[in-house]
């Protein structure tokens, strides 16, 4: 009897034992520290970046500091071209970079970029989540998408002023994806390069000119090394741009950091559309400030550059159809949502 109740006595010693080794392990592993990074191409002082770097703060403040995140701006953990890929290989746990940079990676989504008369930035961004909500593109399984945005209207900035499409011919205007085609449909000649390298192609003659919205003279700094922006609204593209997660990474985040995430992410896409109009505006502010001219096309011109790159929605829609995607859909699908926003 003595021996049974010894035997007894030694495993619930030994079970104690074990709980208080085990449950401090257990629950500290419950807590454990979530850590992220997070690769940005926008420079750190950047509208664009500091919103971002907000964006990050309230995921860590949301999950009561469960997860960290070290932010990384200026390109500076992974170049703004190779952000999507990087991702993907799970270099960067999360990143935000531009479609366009990756050409002919995303077919279906190279349809936000074409010319089809931009507004402003809220309306931008509002078109391509609601895009990716509904046509949930196959080309981005490979990653999850925390939310997409877009900038306002894509005009021209150049080095010499532009009231005319004459004006444009010889010169060698930076542009990048489907604006490339716009150049030459404007008949131009593109310059292919990213927005950290534009401000350097500008100031050598690189480049005469660059497609962009008007943050980019603040942003970017182009207001410094243009003189005249030319308001082609009529012809205006966005250039559309992702924040990503590594998909490996997203599945192993428990069900409520995932949701933080998710609610975040969905509250930040106005917050970004908005952004992008503030710092439009600002962009303007700055470059008169430099003396620079804002050249307003007459109803007429306008009508001719949206007239010359027309061609470019249907072939986009005639590309997409030969891969066996539903262009013809997707482009009605935009041009219906700008009309009605």
């Amino acid at each position: 009897m003595k021996k049974h109740f010894a035997v007894k006595l030694f495993l619930f010693v030994l079970f104690m034992s074990f709980c208080l080794i085990t449950l401090p392990n257990l629950a500290s592993a419950q807590q454990k520290e979530i850590k992220l990074n997070f690769s940005n191409f926008f420079p750190a002082p950047h509208a664009n970046s500091i919103i971002m770097e907000q964006w990050c703060k309230e995921v860590e403040k949301r999950t009561n500091g469960k997860v960290k995140i070290t932010y990384f701006p200026g390109g500076t953990l992974t170049p703004a071209a190779q952000t999507y890929d990087n991702v993907v290989k799970g270099i960067a746990d999360i990143g935000e970079s531009v479609f366009a940079y990756t050409r002919g990676k995303f077919p279906l989504i190279e349809v936000f970029d074409l010319p089809l008369g931009y507004k402003n930035g809220v309306q931008a961004t509002g078109l391509v989540n609601a895009f990716y909500a509904k046509f949930n593109p196959k080309e981005l399984d490979e990653v999850k998408v925390l939310f997409l945005h877009a900038h306002g209207p894509g005009i021209l900035h150049s080095k010499k002023p532009v009231a005319k499409l004459e004006d444009l011919k010889g010169m060698k205007i930076r542009a990048t994806g489907l604006a490339a085609k716009i150049v030459s449909a404007l008949g131009a000649a593109p310059v292919g390069t990213t927005m950290p390298e534009t401000y350097d192609a500008l100031r050598t003659g690189v480049a005469d000119g660059a497609m962009a919205p008007e943050e980019a003279l603040k942003g970017w700094k182009w207001g410094e090394v243009v003189s005249s922006t030319t308001q082609n609204f009529g012809s205006a593209y966005t250039a559309s741009m992702f924040v990503i997660m590594n998909k490996a990474k997203w599945n192993s985040l428990p069900p409520d950091v995932q949701k933080v995430f998710e609610d975040v992410s969905k509250e930040w896409i106005v917050k970004q559309g908005l952004v992008w109009d503030q710092a439009d505006k600002e962009g303007y502010e700055f470059s008169k400030a430099k003396g620079n001219k804002i050249i307003a096309l007459s109803k007429e011109e306008d009508a001719k550059w949206a007239a010359k790159v027309k061609p470019l929605l249907d072939e986009y829609a005639k590309n997409a159809k030969a891969k066996g995607l539903p262009g013809d859909e997707a482009l009605k699908f935009c041009v219906d949502y700008l009309k009605a926003h």
